[in-house]
C-alpha cells in the first residue's frame, strides 16, 4: 500500500501539472480525492491491516491527500489568473475610439426655475406646502370669497376665470393664493410656507401671456410680523436669484387679500435701468406682488388679527425665467421646440 500511495502521489502530481483548465483540474480531483477516488479506496481497506500498518499507511495516506489538495489549490490559482487575463484581453475596450452620441434629457427651464426658487426660500426657513392644500381644481369660495374678493370683482367674470362643469362654482384656479387659505385652515400660526403650482386664466395667448402658467405663493404668519420683514425677505430673494447689487423697488398696489399691498420691481435686465422696449422705457420690470395679509382673510380662517399678522407674496415662474435668461416669448416654454430646449 505504501508503494501504491507513492504511485498515486506521483501520477496525480503529473496530471495536475499538465492541467490546462480549471475543468481539467476538477477531473483530477474527482479521480483521486473524491469518495470513489483511489485514495479513499485505500483508506477503506485500512481495517484489514495490522495496527502498526494502519498507523503507518493511514499517516501516509493523509500526507498524500494534503499534498494533493495543496498542489490543486496552487494550480487552480494559476489557471484562474490565466483564464482571467485571457478574458480581460478578449473583452478590453479601446477608450480612445469615438463613441456614439446618445442625447440625454434635461430639466425643463421652468422646472429648473421652480427648483431654484424653492431652494432659496427653504434656505430662509420656508417649507413647501403639502400638495393636497393646493389643488388646481378649486371652488370659487376658496379662490375668491375667502380671499376677500368682493362679489362683483371683475376677476370672477367668465372672461378671466375658467369655470368647469363639475359642479356650480367649481373653477380652474386663477391664482395659487387659495393655497394659503387651506394651509391656515389646517395649521395655526406660526405658518411659513411656499406653494408652487399651475394656474389658469382665460387670456389671449401672446408673446407675454398664456392661459396656463406657473406661480409660487409665499405665506408667513406669526406674531409681530411687519412690512419690513416682507421687504427683507423679498430683497434677499432678488439678490440671490438675480445676483448681487440688483436694485429693487416697492410700488404701492392693490390686492383684495393684502393691505397694504405692493408690487416689486427689479432693474431691467436688458438695459440696466436705462430704458428699453422690454421695460417700456421705465428701466424697471415687475417680478411679483406682495403685501400684509388682510385682517378679513385672517378672520375667515379663524386667526385673530389682533394677535397675529403676516405677509404673502406671489410670483410668476415664466416671467422670472424670461427675465433671467432674456427670453422674449412665453410660448417658447410650451412649444417643445428642441432648438430652444437644447440651450438649457
Amino acid at each position: 500500500m505504501k508503494e501504491k500511495l507513492e504511485r498515486i502521489l506521483e501520477d496525480a502530481s503529473a496530471e495536475i501539472n499538465k492541467a490546462l483548465s480549471i475543468q481539467d483540474l476538477e477531473n483530477v480531483k474527482l479521480n483521486y480525492l473524491s469518495r470513489k477516488g483511489e485514495l479513499n479506496s485505500i483508506k477503506k481497506n485500512l481495517k484489514d491491516l495490522s495496527d502498526e500498518d494502519k498507523r503507518i499507511v493511514g499517516a501516509l495516506a493523509n500526507t498524500v491527500s494534503n499534498q494533493l489538495y495543496e498542489l490543486i489549490s496552487k494550480k487552480n490559482e494559476e489557471l484562474y489568473r490565466v483564464e482571467l487575463n485571457r478574458k480581460l484581453e478578449k473583452e478590453k475596450i479601446d477608450i480612445t475610439l469615438p463613441s456614439d452620441f446618445r442625447p440625454q434629457g434635461k430639466v425643463h427651464p421652468l422646472t429648473n426655475t421652480i427648483n431654484e426658487i424653492v431652494e432659496i426660500f427653504q434656505g430662509m426657513g420656508f417649507s413647501v406646502m403639502p400638495s393636497e392644500f393646493s389643488p388646481e381644481v378649486e371652488t370659487e369660495y376658496i379662490n375668491f370669497d375667502m380671499l376677500n374678493f368682493p362679489p362683483d370683482h371683475p376677476a370672477k367674470d367668465m372672461q378671466d376665470t375658467f369655470y368647469t362643469k363639475v359642479a356650480p362654482n367649481v373653477i380652474l384656479r386663477s391664482q395659487t393664493s387659495g393655497a394659503q387659505i387651506r394651509q391656515m385652515l389646517n395649521q395655526k400660526p406660526p405658518v411659513r410656507v411656499i406653494s408652487p403650482g399651475r394656474v389658469y386664466r382665460c387670456e389671449s395667448v401672446s408673446a407675454r401671456k398664456n392661459n396656463l402658467f406657473h406661480q409660487i405663493e409665499g405665506l408667513l404668519v406669526d406674531t409681530n410680523i411687519t412690512f419690513g420683514d416682507l421687504k427683507g425677505i423679498l430683497n434677499e430673494f432678488v439678490r440671490i436669484y438675480f445676483g448681487a447689487n440688483r436694485p429693487t423697488r416697492f410700488r404701492a398696489s392693490y390686492f383684495p387679500f393684502t393691505e397694504p399691498s405692493a408690487e416689486v420691481d427689479v432693474q431691467c435686465i436688458m438695459c440696466g435701468g436705462k430704458g428699453c422696449r422690454t421695460c417700456s422705457g421705465t428701466g424697471w420690470l415687475e417680478v411679483l406682488g406682495s403685501g400684509m395679509v388682510h385682517a378679513n382673510v385672517l378672520k375667515n380662517v379663524g386667526i385673530d388679527p389682533e394677535v397675529y399678522s403676516g405677509f404673502a407674496f406671489g410670483m410668476g415662474v415664466e416671467r422670472l425665467t424670461m427675465l433671467k435668461y432674456a427670453i422674449n416669448d412665453i410660448r417658447l416654454f410650451f412649444n417643445n421646440d428642441i432648438r430652444f430646449l437644447n440651450q438649457f
